[in-house]
């Protein structure tokens, strides 16, 4: 798991946005900054899954019962919101058998070649993205980055975990809590398809959310890394 940050997220804020004067007329462009700066402290701390869960994520977990409609009413939410995008191929959003959401984001679409800074034509797609995970937010989020087979492995490895990074970085800046967010790089393991085709690499280079929902009872479950899902 993840390492755990001593500093609760509410101090590393509060001192970060505090430098903004209420009366500053570039005041949200500062609070933006210092919001992603804490997030950039955070996520350095979430890479090394070695220990315990983040102090402070959980916000209140789902009953059993509950579970299935919370994550029936997210999934349509997902589906109305991001509907041009999966009509055009950008996004895919699946559930999955552990009732998780999982939402496969094309890289093409969403970075530039051997690039790790979002695209500014994908960014409204993540804040759709950030708009629903706020509105649900009995989940953890892992931000799990992948490559193709070109290039070496371990350029590939610092691609994808750079990516991932860049992803959760900009959906803490749009004030998702950074203590549901974990990001890994899985570089050009887990492929969904063959390399040996342009269609193929371009279906495995992208980044995916999977949304695990806080289940009573068994809340670790939610912070555990997401298996690879079975080659298609």
């Amino acid at each position: 798991m993840n390492r755990i940050l001593k500093t609760p997220v509410a101090i590393l804020l509060m001192a970060a946005l505090a430098a903004c004067a209420a009366n500053d007329p570039n005041r949200r462009a500062k609070e933006g900054a210092a919001i992603g700066a804490v997030a950039g402290a955070i996520l350095g701390h979430q890479i090394n899954r070695n220990s315990g869960r983040f102090v402070g994520a959980a916000v209140g977990a789902l009953t059993g019962a509950a579970v299935g409609n919370y994550m029936d009413k997210q999934q349509q939410a997902f589906e109305k919101q991001l509907a041009t995008e999966q009509r055009q191929h950008q996004v895919e959003i699946q559930r999955l058998k552990d009732q998780s959401l999982k939402i496969d984001v094309n890289s093409e679409v969403s970075f530039g070649f051997n690039s790790a800074a979002i695209k500014p034509a994908f960014k409204p797609t993540l804040d759709k993205v950030a708009v629903i995970l706020k509105r649900y937010d009995r989940s953890i989020v892992h931000v799990i980055g992948y490559t193709d087979s070109i290039g070496s492995q371990a350029y590939n490895q610092q691609l994808s975990e750079r990516r991932a990074r860049s992803v959760a970085h900009y959906l803490i800046a749009q004030r998702v809590r950074p203590g549901r967010l974990y990001t890994e790089g899985r570089g050009e393991r887990d492929p969904r398809a063959s390399n040996a085709t342009a269609a193929g690499r371009q279906l495995n280079r992208r980044v995916e959310l999977i949304i695990q929902p806080l289940v009573q009872g068994h809340e670790q479950r939610a912070y555990e890394p997401p298996p690879p899902a079975p080659q298609r």
